[in-house]
C-alpha cells in the first residue's frame, strides 16, 4: 500500500520500492482498500528485501516490528524510519472487519508519508532529486 501511494503522490521525487522480510504475495484486501482511494496496486508484485541488497537506498522505512528487527543494512542510507503499523494481513473476522483494518492501516500509511516524507523541506515541490525508498 505504501509503494502504491508514494508512487501516486510523490511523482518523480522518489522511486518507491517495496519489499518484505518474508514476502507472501499481494493481499487482495490491500488491492481493494487502495482501489477505494483511486489507486490501483493490482500490478504490484511481492518482493524480497534481499533483492535490493547492494543498491543505494537513501531512505528505508520499516512498517512492522519484524521488519525493524530483521531488515538488512543498506550502505548509503541517509534516513532509517520505523513506522510501527499493525499487520493488516493478520486481521481476523468477516471480510468487512478485515477490510476495516486494511483501511485503517492504509490511512495511517498515507498520513505518515504525507507528513514525514512529502512534508520534508528537502523534497519540496520542484525538487529534481530521486530517492529510492523501501517501504
Amino acid at each position: 500500500m505504501a509503494e502504491g501511494y508514494l508512487r501516486r503522490v510523490a511523482g518523480d521525487r522518489f522511486i518507491a520500492l517495496s519489499a518484505g522480510i518474508e514476502p507472501k504475495g499481494l493481499n487482495p484486501l490491500a488491492v481493494e482498500a487502495m482501489r477505494e482511494i483511486g489507486i490501483d496496486i493490482s500490478g504490484q508484485k511481492s518482493k524480497d528485501v534481499r533483492d535490493f541488497l547492494g543498491q543505494p537506498i537513501p531512505y528505508v522505512v520499516t512498517v512492522c516490528e519484524n521488519a525493524r528487527e530483521k531488515c538488512p543494512i543498506f550502505p548509503g542510507t541517509y534516513k532509517f524510519l520505523h513506522w510501527g503499523f499493525d499487520d493488516p494481513a493478520a486481521a481476523t473476522g468477516t471480510h468487512e472487519e478485515k477490510l476495516a483494518v486494511f483501511r485503517r492501516v492504509r490511512d495511517q500509511i498515507t498520513q505518515r508519508i504525507d507528513r514525514e516524507l512529502l512534508g520534508d523541506s528537502m523534497h519540496a515541490e520542484g525538487s529534481s532529486q530521486e530517492h529510492p525508498t523501501h517501504a
